[in-house]
């Protein structure tokens, strides 16, 4: 029998692995979509690298970390990472970078600086894709969680493998229920947050 305590450790457990990689993965992106507006390079390499990793299934980039990296919770955090920190940096480079060029000329020639540029200008212009990105990189990384369950994440996933292993609807269930709840949830959040942002309303 599944009880309340171990369906709840399970999704504390879960949570503390999406979030944990979310953060991470915002922290990275933010500062490398904005060091791509200073190099074509830099932006070609990651704008391939996202449209590739992209193109690679999620249970082939948890199989890879495995003999590289080895199991547990920092293996896991890795692999979810190479699938959720792509489209924040793709989709905030592409805010930040869709500014019309005269407009930034404008600012530059009321003596503007880069950093007031980015703050008052791309910034605010980026929102809507960034946040797109956001949520889209989160209910990407409460999918995958599921699937680290294979490498020693712990979490819903857990329960998800052990419900399939053991033929028991009731622990499936028990794991799959709480994950797409937590889905529903993200979605619903991130849509209102990137509405008031968007929008300059208060939280």
């Amino acid at each position: 029998m599944v009880t309340f305590d171990i369906i709840a450790a399970a999704t504390v457990e879960h949570l503390v692995l999406v979030y944990t990689t979310l953060f991470l993965s915002i922290a990275v992106a933010i500062p490398l979509a904005f060091a791509s507006l200073y190099s074509e390079r830099l932006a070609s390499v990651i704008m391939k690298f996202a449209n590739l990793v992209q193109a690679v299934p999620s249970f082939a980039v948890v199989a890879i970390v495995v003999p590289l990296i080895g199991i547990g919770f920092t293996p896991a955090v890795i692999a979810i990472m190479l699938r959720a920190l792509l489209p924040i940096v793709k989709n905030t480079y592409i805010g930040l970078s869709s500014i019309d060029p005269q407009l930034i000329d404008y600012a530059k020639g009321i003596g503007l600086t880069d950093w007031q540029i980015n703050r008052h200008i791309r910034l605010p212009n980026a929102y809507p894709p960034m946040f797109a990105g956001i949520k889209f990189a989160a209910i990407l990384a409460n999918s995958i969680a599921i699937l680290t369950a294979i490498i020693g994440s712990g979490g819903l996933g857990e329960l998800v493998f052990e419900g399939l292993i053991s033929f028991s609807t009731e622990r499936l269930m028990a794991g799959a229920l709480p994950a797409i709840g937590l889905a529903l949830f993200l979605d619903v959040s991130f849509t209102v947050l990137e509405k008031r942002l968007t929008s300059g309303r208060p939280l």
